[in-house]
């Protein structure tokens, strides 16, 4: 994984000194994502700039990476992983082309020469990159089906500026954070969450997954190369489940491929153990070292630790079955309490938005900690959005809810924010126009029955949403920490499967994501596999609310702190603040209730100071 960035202007000379140094700034600025190395490529129209974390040959694949054929140059910025490689660079060199290093980076830099607009179509795996073809005279920037790998843009004065990260668009001469009401709805009514496409940030956009953009001198264009299509499933019970065992099992040792050390995240649910268990069995076919794995827990939390109907049982005896049953050479990484209020700020910084609070501090944590021993780790994200794990799949309430079901109303927000700006922002009517947007985008399936569309638009909604907001905070935390994360449950070909599979078999005999636990069936333990759904592990313990409960006083207590502009003191102090609770009712997941609304509003402020935002 890296971070990429750069320009391109048509109108006038970007090989001058003050272009550089502006490129220069900018890849600075993404230090964090490329630990191994930086480069910078400068044309007359662009100016292309690279950060990198070496996994792949790293002595030979530095970037940007150029070739010159038939006596034009072509340049390549890639931030990603490709997993079909091997078979790419076999049709490139029956086309005629040679390969001078065992990296992706030059399989991808050869088919965006071969085969152009239609590259993306070919490619298996997680990436942004920006390709520029001299031929042409083109930019073209891409991003992998789901938005795995992060990509931002904006428009300054006839230049398309890129990155990575924010963070790097406002080093560009003249772009500066505004923030205005999109935005406002976007961090008050959608937050942590995002809209596809939205940068929050006046005139910042996102190029969404499955798309990809083209600059020349005539301008923009952006075009859709994938996106998920709507089908009878034609399939009975028991070859679905050899389907979906194939297409997980592929989709797992397809990922393996690194030149440096790769562990797996291992809680002892479900996703992360089939993906260790597929792990650890391809390290002993392949005569290797045990596979390392890691969990994640909070110091103390044993003894504070409140079962709940979102989270039914700690994680702790899990991870021990499952270490027992794989032979993983296993650490467990514990989080202080005071550390997860600490890092609340440093959250903000990698992700350069409010986040998902505690959740966010935490994973920076472990991620860091992880990075000490090792540079890719492959984690369990996604299962649950593809599969239908969530309580929203099932629970009447939140699955007929006209709304995003995750967050069912806006009644914690609307307390804390003043009543005279959540009007004038409208902040209700534009989540719902998002909420009906979306499922006006959703590809229907004539003849669904009503309940089972219904399904099939939760089903959506989590993909597009919730799935993209966990996506998000893992590239953001582990990227930070120089770590790379891999997702195998976000592998198109299984995704594409299990979108047209129906709810009764997803959940055969009432059991959510019985399917997968069927596919799984002789890779696990039975005990691991009846485990019931548990999220990620949050701390149980009151000190943490006291915690942050004492700096947001302390905030308010300053009047010149930018918060004040958005919340209502009054209530807040009357509310939230006399008593958050220490779970109660989430306001987003299943995870944020009322300690984790204050750390949100300490996240906004933390945003709000370092980008000098005004209301």
């Amino acid at each position: 994984m890296c971070g990429i960035c750069g320009f391109c202007d048509f109108t006038r000379d970007n090989a001058g000194p003050v272009w550089r140094e502006a490129g220069e700034r900018m890849g600075e600025t993404l230090a964090h994502r490329g630990p191994d190395g930086k480069g910078l490529w400068q044309g007359a129209d662009c100016v292309l700039v690279h950060r990198r974390l070496a996994v792949i040959d790293p002595e030979r694949g530095q970037q940007p990476m150029a070739r010159v054929r038939d006596g034009v140059e072509y340049v390549l910025i890639y931030n990603g992983e490709l997993y079909n490689t091997d078979e790419l660079r076999r049709e490139l060199r029956k086309l005629g082309f040679s390969f001078e290093t065992e990296s992706d980076t030059e399989v991808l830099l050869n088919a965006c020469i071969a085969w152009g607009d239609g590259a993306a179509q070919r490619l298996e795996g997680i990436f942004a990159f920006a390709f520029w073809d001299g031929r042409r005279r083109r930019l073209m920037c891409c991003r992998d089906r789901f938005g795995v790998k992060p990509f931002f843009y904006a428009w300054k004065d006839g230049a398309l500026v890129f990155a990575s990260e924010l963070k790097a668009l406002f080093q560009y001469p003249g772009l500066e954070p505004r923030l205005g009401r999109q935005g406002l709805c976007e961090v008050l009514g959608i937050g942590p969450a995002r809209t596809a496409g939205a940068g929050v940030f006046e005139g910042v956009r996102e190029l969404k997954g499955g798309c990809q953009l083209t600059a020349g001198p005539e301008g923009l264009q952006i075009r859709r190369y994938w996106a998920l299509e709507s089908r009878p499933h034609e399939d009975g019970y028991e070859e679905t489940v050899e389907k979906v065992r194939h297409l997980l099992e592929g989709a797992i040792r397809r990922q393996l491929v690194s030149d440096v050390p790769l562990c797996t995240f291992l809680s002892g649910g479900l996703d992360s153990s089939i993906i260790t268990a597929v792990a650890a069995r391809a390290y002993q076919e392949q005569g290797r070292e045990p596979l390392e794995t890691y969990s994640f827990d909070y110091v103390g939390n044993r003894k504070h630790f409140k079962a709940s109907a979102f989270q039914p049982d700690a994680d702790a005896p899990w991870v021990k079955k499952a270490v027992r049953a794989l032979g993983t050479r296993h650490r467990v990484l514990r989080c202080d309490i005071p550390s997860l209020l600490q890092l609340l700020p440093e959250a903000v910084e990698a992700k350069d938005l409010p986040g998902m609070a505690d959740v966010d501090s935490s994973l920076l944590y472990f991620c860091r900690k992880v990075a000490e021993r090792h540079t890719v780790a492959l984690s369990g994200e996604c299962a649950d959005e593809v599969f239908g794990g969530y309580p929203w799949f099932e629970r009447s309430e939140l699955l007929e809810a006209d709304t995003f079901p995750w967050c069912p109303d806006l009644e914690f927000r609307r307390a804390v924010v003043k009543p005279e700006l959540w009007e004038s922002l409208q902040v209700e009517d534009y989540v719902q126009a998002r909420y009906q947007q979306s499922l006006a985008e959703m590809p229907a399936l004539p003849g669904e029955a009503l309940w089972e569309r219904r399904r099939r638009e939760v089903g959506w909604l989590s993909l597009n949403w919730f799935m993209s907001t966990l996506l998000d905070r893992k590239d953001r935390m582990s990227m930070a920490a120089g770590l790379e994360v891999r997702v195998p449950f976000c592998d198109h070909h299984l995704v594409e499967y299990v979108w047209n599979i129906p709810w009764a078999m997803k959940a055969m005999n009432g059991q959510r994501k019985q399917v997968l636990r069927d596919a799984a069936e002789g890779l696990l333990p039975e005990e691991l596999l009846r485990r019931p759904k548990s999220p990620y592990p949050k701390t149980h313990d009151p000190l943490y609310e006291q915690l942050v409960r004492a700096r947001l006083l302390t905030i308010l207590d300053d009047r010149d702190a930018p918060i004040h502009s958005l919340v209502d003191e009054k209530a807040l102090r009357a509310g939230l603040l006399s008593d958050a609770g220490d779970y109660g009712k989430p306001w987003f997941g299943q995870l944020m209730a009322g300690p984790q609304m204050l750390a949100y509003l300490i996240q906004i402020n933390e945003w709000m100071s370092r980008y000098h935002l005004t209301v």
